[in-house]
């Protein structure tokens, strides 16, 4: 993978989300992203600034002693300064010896643009999920405010 291959983009956002490195979180979307994580959580899609998902994931994954997110088998398709990126996923979440692995699909819309592609939209489809999912809810308690800078 290349800086100029989408897939790429998506390896690093995932790295950096595991790193809690929210200025390259930042730097892998565009200013607008639509996310739909309705098969995990339910809801509805969202639509908005990356600033707005990023400080709801800034709200739970600090909770985690350690998150990995595996990204696999990518199929890019480019079509101008458009692509779609689908890849498997499998996010695994640690805190107090426990874990909670989700396993699913990510379809990525990405834009190219003066700084590269930068992701516009993300959708999770969940397949299945392992162990302590509630996890999550333990995770928004004890993540509270991040120091670490946008």
């Amino acid at each position: 993978m290349t800086a100029s291959d989408p897939a790429a983009t998506l390896v690093r956002l995932l790295h950096a989300v595991d790193q809690l490195n929210w200025a390259g979180v930042r730097e892998a979307f565009a200013d607008d992203v639509r996310s739909d994580y309705t098969s995990l959580s339910g809801g509805a899609p969202q639509t908005g600034p990356a600033d707005d998902l990023i400080a709801q994931w800034r709200s739970l994954l600090p909770g985690f002693d350690a998150t990995q997110h595996l990204l696999g088998a990518p199929l890019v398709s480019i079509d101008a300064d458009h692509a779609t990126v689908d890849a498997h996923v499998r996010a695994h979440h640690w805190l107090n010896n426990a874990v909670w692995t989700v396993y699913g699909h990510y379809t990525c819309g990405l834009v190219n643009g003066p700084t590269g592609w930068r992701v516009a939209s993300l959708t999770l489809t969940v397949f299945h999920q392992d162990g302590a999912s509630a996890l999550a809810a333990l995770a928004t308690a004890r993540a509270g405010r991040d120091p670490r800078p946008l």
